[in-house]
């Protein structure tokens, strides 16, 4: 069956018949009117008052005209305009038109650059008019260069969306804390920026996470960087692949052209917060008759002074302090009965509090620790003869090995209990080693770990495939407030060495001090090992997939340091390596990496990274089902004749 185009000249040589058979056919036919092809194209600037790169405009009104309409995501946080404005503009998006009114009066011989990112699109498709930015000047000239690069995250080199980036003219420190960003951009989803319009000359570059939104940094808990020197901005010729595509499926034509290569284009900030962070208390509370809990907006180092405003206990060591959560909660276990048997605690506490200028200060407080009261037990029902029920258990003091069964040769060995344990030793209990069908008691190590005092620490020189247990015989243990232990006994087995892989990275690029750590699924450290001699080792590994991360570590404490902006020191640097090691049990793998082979920006494995790139698409077109859509509403006599204009009549 042949096709043809049908036009209005054709049209006369039709019969009359055929021509209102076709009319009433179309009249009748009830289908979905056919919208064409998808729209793929982004809305088009077509003109502007001022108009683009406009010099000597004074005004505060701006007007963009679209060749459709449009609608703009969230203009108060994508549109940046630059200088900075102390009073928010209003952006708004009418049909076709963006509206912009300034509210700051405008500096003179100023080049203003409004930046709408990605946040304009067509309001049907939602195609994404990508990188659009509108400038003009108040003088008569436009500053044109630019600078672009990246903000990660100091610590694991995530990008970091929605960062102020932001330039000063002026070179001393002191502008960074005292003086608005001369000009500023945002990153985007990936954690690049780009700042436009930028005069010639040497700039410092600032990265802040502006909490306060005053273009400055004010506030020790915002998140910033600096770059170690001065910018210069400058440009240079270059060409570049140019991809023009038939459609969205196949390229048409690849062609190479110029363009204007600003630079610097690969800057990388490290984003980082400083140690410094407002220190306060919470509200206490008090759980148990013999336990209240201090806790606190962030870590403390001092522990905090405690005095009982009602009455003198008995005992000068009246409780004994156990920190929790990363030294942001300490739980005070009373000791003297004489003071956890009062209903209401009546306390005064000393601690360090910032003040107004987040200096820390000696602060006290009064506090008031009332008993949370626990639903009451139900009163034992009696029998048929009138006969109670059983007597009621007694609530032994239950310790736990950790970890228990099978174990690893690199695990820590912990006997942990619920409330704290005075006088204990290795003395009351019993460790045994398999050897054979006997047990045979053995020496070991016993002490009280240091970060926590209901954990006692249990060490020896394991071995693979050994085989232990630990039995604890019936009131040899005596917690602090009366309750003693039941008969104990839990086992301790060590894998064989078959069950382990073992990895060697040689590691290249490292010359100071610094440490590798083994990193799961989950981007979290598993393992750590020194950079010894060039490499680490890892032994005894689970077969399991890792990733590896280098921290090199300046001041040799074992840890991340992070950075201070005001001894102009920046945070330990991190390097992440782009493959995954793979561990089989019995295996010994050896790898080389080098931390320097690909830019830090590169490295973080797409896996691992949790601020995955968003990329702006075009929606997805189905050809197979547009083609049946045309087909549907233009076949037949009634689709190509409704149309009168170029549909498809088939004979």
């Amino acid at each position: 069956m042949r096709k043809f185009r049908f036009s209005h000249s054709r049209m006369g040589l039709l019969p009359a018949g055929l021509y209102l058979l076709a009319l009433v056919s179309s009249c009748a036919n009830m289908s979905t009117p056919n919208s064409g092809p998808y729209d793929e194209t982004p809305p088009r600037f077509l003109r502007s008052t001022p108009a683009l790169h406009a010099t000597h405009y004074e005004g505060k009104r701006i007007e963009i005209v679209f060749d459709e309409l449009i609608q703009i995501d969230r203009p108060s946080e994508n549109v940046i305009v630059t200088p900075p404005q102390k009073n928010l503009p209003v952006v708004r998006a009418i049909g076709k038109k963006v509206k912009v009114e300034l509210k700051d009066t405008l500096k003179p011989d100023v080049t203003y650059t409004i930046d709408f990112t990605n946040s304009i699109s067509d309001n049907n498709e939602k195609n994404v008019f990508e990188n659009f930015s509108f400038a003009f000047s108040t003088g008569d000239r436009i500053d044109s260069l630019e600078i672009a690069g990246i903000v990660l995250n100091a610590e694991n080199l995530e990008p970091m969306p929605n960062i102020m980036v932001g330039l000063h003219a002026n070179p001393a420190d002191s502008a960074f804390t005292t003086e608005p960003f001369l000009r500023t951009s945002k990153t985007n989803e990936r954690g690049r920026f780009v700042i436009r319009n930028i005069a010639e000359g040497s700039y410092r570059l600032y990265a802040l996470n502006d909490v306060n939104r005053d273009y400055h940094f004010d506030q020790p808990g915002e998140e910033i960087a600096f770059h170690d020197s001065l910018i210069t901005p400058g440009f240079e010729f270059a060409t570049r692949q140019d991809t023009l595509w038939r459609d969205s499926l196949t390229v048409d034509t690849i062609r190479t052209v110029g363009y204007t290569r600003f630079l610097p284009d690969n800057a990388v900030l490290r984003l980082f917060k400083e140690t410094f962070q407002r220190q306060y208390m919470l509200r206490p509370e008090r759980t148990q008759p013999h336990l209240f809990a201090l806790k606190f907006n962030a870590p403390v180092d001092t522990l905090p002074g405690l005095a009982l405003l009602d009455g003198e206990p008995a005992e000068e060591n009246w409780y004994l302090t156990q920190r929790m959560d990363g030294n942001t909660t300490l739980n005070c276990w009373i000791t003297d009965s004489t003071v956890w048997k009062r209903d209401t605690l009546h306390l005064q506490v000393s601690y360090l509090k910032s003040d107004s200028l987040n200096i820390p200060r000696p602060q006290t407080d009064t506090i008031h620790l009332s008993l949370r009261r626990q639903p009451p037990v139900a009163t034992p029902k009696r029998g048929r003869r009138g006969k109670k029920d059983a007597p009621e258990e007694v609530a032994y003091l239950l310790p736990q090995l950790m970890p228990g069964g099978s174990a690893d040769l690199a695990d820590t060995v912990f006997l942990v209990f619920a409330e704290p344990v005075p006088n204990l030793s290795k003395e009351d209990m019993l460790l045994e080693q398999q050897q054979d069908t006997l047990w045979t008691a053995v020496d070991f190590t016993f002490c009280q770990d240091s970060a926590n005092i209901l954990k006692y620490r249990i060490e020896r020189p394991w071995k693979y495939e050994e085989h232990y247990r630990l039995t604890i015989d019936s009131g040899r243990v005596h917690g602090l407030y009366g309750q003693w232990n039941n008969v104990f006994q839990s086992t301790l087995n060590f894998k064989s060495k078959d069950e382990y892989g073992h990895l060697y990275i040689n590691i290249e690029g490292v010359t100071g001090p610094a440490f590798a750590e083994l990193l799961n699924a989950s981007d979290v450290p598993v393992r750590k090992a020194p950079v010894e001699q060039g490499g680490a080792l890892f032994m005894n590994l689970r077969p399991e997939k890792y990733y590896a991360r280098v921290v090199l570590d300046a001041n040799r404490n074992g840890a991340w340091d992070t950075g201070d902006y005001a001894e102009k020191r920046q945070p330990e640097e991190v390097f992440y390596s782009p493959k995954l090691y793979e561990v089989r049990s019995n295996f010994e793998i050896e790898e080389t990496w080098n931390v320097l082979s690909l830019p830090v920006t590169a490295q973080k494995p797409m896996e691992i990274t949790k601020n995955k790139p968003k990329d702006v698409t075009r929606k997805k077109r189905n050809h197979r089902e547009e083609g049946r859509s045309q087909s549907g509403s233009s076949g037949g006599l009634g689709g190509g004749l409704g149309g009168l204009g170029g549909g498809s009549l088939g004979f």
